[in-house]
């Protein structure tokens, strides 16, 4: 009897342990990303921080669906070479919430997708780890998921990219169990899931082929049933991505089974480097674009991009001249590549001209406020870095009150004096600029004070006062959720 109770005390312990960190990780989690995603709705039309142009063309197509101009699947007029550089399923997913919000923008889309990660990125990623290495582990891998800058950044990031994760982490999960039980049917789930995956995002279909070497070399078998383990996973996928490359046969006299970016990606990737600029290749859609409709003959008054007119031939000329190039250099190509991939493991760093290192720069200059950085212009302000402080001590802080339950009343009295403080000292920071004398405003965003450097002629076309520029400031704070006065 003695011995029962200690077990059932000690299983009682173990259990409110498991709770406790688990609310850890979710308090920490929502801490993270909610600041990332204030950040990021102040910076959805800033084109270092988001890909407007890449948005651009998914908002018109969801437009057009809802307007009846466009098809969900079938693309009637195969001159619109554009409408098979992705796949179709994240315009209609745009295309869902603007009919289902009555807004349509790139914040309603922000804001489902990221209370949707918020959920199932942590569930998926915790979920492959417990089936592989056990709780402790996942325990650690929610960790991860809650303090990664990069994770948190996609989650608000309006893009395909964080859905077509979500069926890439599933079926890698389903692909983990099919290993682990030797289950022809789940090796045929991760399959079809991964299929699903690339109707949203193309990327990764040649997961397949990885994953069923795999399945090959770790399944407990005998030959035969590791071929058809990794065989089911192959034949899922190109079953679920049949229709796509049907319907692009059918309809482009150009045949492109998977849309038109492996040119561009090549094309533009050797215009990152020295090597490559000196023999003419350029790096970014605005300069590739503007090269081609030189090079084509189009006058500038007429719409050209890099998916119309004749998008699918364009971008078989430049992968045929990106390779012929790479063949002429292949050990330097190597090595470019190398080095990319070792950047692809890096959160912080010098930003690349377009997008940053793996989508977010850590850096001082751009997290830290002027008094610990000398002064260098960042992109986080005070108030970010105070109000990001403050949550993390109340997150841990009212984890430790859950601990000593008796602490918790205190606990949350001084968080919500805390916040309270905070807000009151970003209200009067707003009132000093406000008090300022501005004869010529200058600010690390020149176009937040009415600069236009593009225009040589008139720099500075619209001044600005600092009370102007703070009421701007204040209104951009309030539409991220920051409550006011």
């Amino acid at each position: 009897m003695l011995l029962s109770s200690r077990l059932d005390a000690s299983a009682s312990r173990n259990a409110i342990r498991t709770i406790l960190l688990v609310l850890l990780v979710l308090l920490t989690m929502v801490s993270v990303r909610v600041l990332t995603l204030m950040f990021m709705r102040a910076h959805l039309n800033d084109p270092a921080w988001f890909q407007t142009g890449s948005y651009a063309k998914f908002d018109r197509q969801a437009r057009d669906i809802l307007e009846g101009r466009q098809q969900l699947f079938l693309i009637d007029d195969p001159a619109r070479t554009d409408l098979a550089q992705y796949p179709p399923a994240f315009p209609a997913f745009v295309a869902a919430i603007y009919g289902v919000t009555g807004e349509r923008s790139a914040y309603a889309v922000q804001t489902i997708q990221w209370a949707i990660d918020l959920v199932l990125s942590l569930v998926l990623i915790v979920g492959i780890t417990v089936t592989a290495f056990g709780w402790r582990a996942g325990i650690v891998a929610g960790f991860l998921v809650a303090l990664s800058p990069l994770l948190a950044m996609y989650a608000a990031y309006p893009s395909a990219d964080t859905p077509g994760m979500w069926f890439v982490l599933a079926a890698n999960w389903l692909l983990l169990l099919a290993a682990k039980r030797n289950n022809l049917w789940l090796a045929l789930g991760a399959g079809a899931v991964l299929g699903i995956a690339c109707w949203i995002r193309v990327n990764p279909l040649y997961l397949a082929v990885g994953w069923a070497i795999v399945l090959l070399l770790v399944t407990k078998a005998g030959w035969r049933r590791r071929v058809a383990m990794g065989a089911a996973v192959v034949f899922a996928t190109a079953l679920v991505i049949a229709p796509l490359i049907v319907r692009n046969y059918l309809t482009f006299p150009d045949f492109t089974p998977t849309g038109g970016t492996i040119g561009v990606n090549l094309w533009e990737g050797l215009g990152e480097t020295e090597l490559g600029r000196q023999h003419g290749f350029l790096f970014g859609d605005d300069k590739m674009i503007e090269h081609e409709r030189v090079k084509m003959g189009w006058p500038a008054n007429v719409y050209f991009d890099s998916q119309w007119p004749d998008g699918i031939r364009r971008d078989k000329e430049r992968t045929r001249e990106s390779m012929d190039f790479i063949k002429q250099h292949p050990v330097w190509y190597a090595g470019v590549m190398v080095g990319r991939m070792w950047g692809m493991l890096k959160v912080a760093g010098d930003p690349v001209p377009y997008c940053g290192i793996s989508g977010i720069n850590v850096t001082s200059r751009r997290c830290l406020p002027p008094a610990w950085q000398g002064g260098v212009p960042r992109s986080l302000n005070g108030a970010d870095v105070s109000l990001a402080c403050s949550s993390w001590v109340a997150s841990l802080t009212l984890c430790y009150a859950l601990i000593r339950s008796e602490l918790a009343r205190r606990v949350l009295l001084i968080g919500a004096d805390r916040m309270s403080g905070t807000i009151s000292w970003r209200d009067r920071s707003f009132a000093t600029v406000r008090a300022l004398p501005c004869d010529v405003l200058v600010t690390p965003h020149a176009d937040a004070s009415g600069w236009d450097f593009a225009d040589a002629a008139n720099p500075h076309p619209k001044a600005m006062t600092c009370k102007a520029y703070a009421d701007a400031a204040e209104a951009r704070l309030a539409v991220s959720g920051i409550p006011g006065k």
